[in-house]
């Protein structure tokens, strides 16, 4: 059994905890506080915080909440703890699942969004946020959903790696 593991395990659920939380927080508080405003307001706070998010600190968590428990199965199963390791793997799938959402749904209607230019210069800003809203804010949902299961995962990997660990 490696020392690490248990750290690993912790960092790991620490940084699904974070991605979950972050997810989390745009589902009941920024994106129903956007959705009170007038349409101009939410396509210039939207492509704000998308510009925003893109920096190193959120990188190094978004991508750590899916090269930690990676990094974590792969300890638990070359010490043959099965269950944790069964664990963990779950979690990675969940995280992953998440990233290909965000792939593939929330970053194309972010660059949309983008392109779609100054919001000042807009002619039909409701047009705007109807492509992008609805959609976005629902596959910000399944992410949290996702996220939170992949963090009640690894909560319970690193349970169980205490009570084998003890043993």
């Amino acid at each position: 059994m490696s020392a690490a593991t248990g750290p690993v395990l912790a960092t790991a659920a620490t940084t699904m905890g974070l991605m979950s939380g972050l997810f989390f927080a745009f589902d009941v508080s920024v994106m129903p506080g956007l959705a009170a405003g007038d349409d101009r307001t939410y396509v210039t706070a939207m492509q704000n915080i998308n510009t925003a998010i893109t920096n190193p600190v959120f990188g190094a968590v978004f991508v750590g909440a899916l090269a930690v428990p990676a990094v974590g199965t792969w300890l638990l199963h070359r010490s043959g703890e099965r269950a944790a390791t069964l664990w963990t793997a779950v979690a990675t799938v969940l995280y992953l699942a998440a990233l290909v959402l965000t792939g593939t749904v929330n970053v194309p209607l972010n660059d949309r969004l983008a392109a779609a230019g100054d919001p000042g210069a807009l002619t039909d800003p409701a047009a705007v946020r109807a492509a992008f809203a609805p959609t976005w804010t629902a596959a910000n949902i399944a992410r949290t959903v996702l996220c939170t299961a992949a963090l009640a995962a690894l909560t319970r990997a690193l349970l169980v790696h205490r009570r084998t660990a003890a043993r």
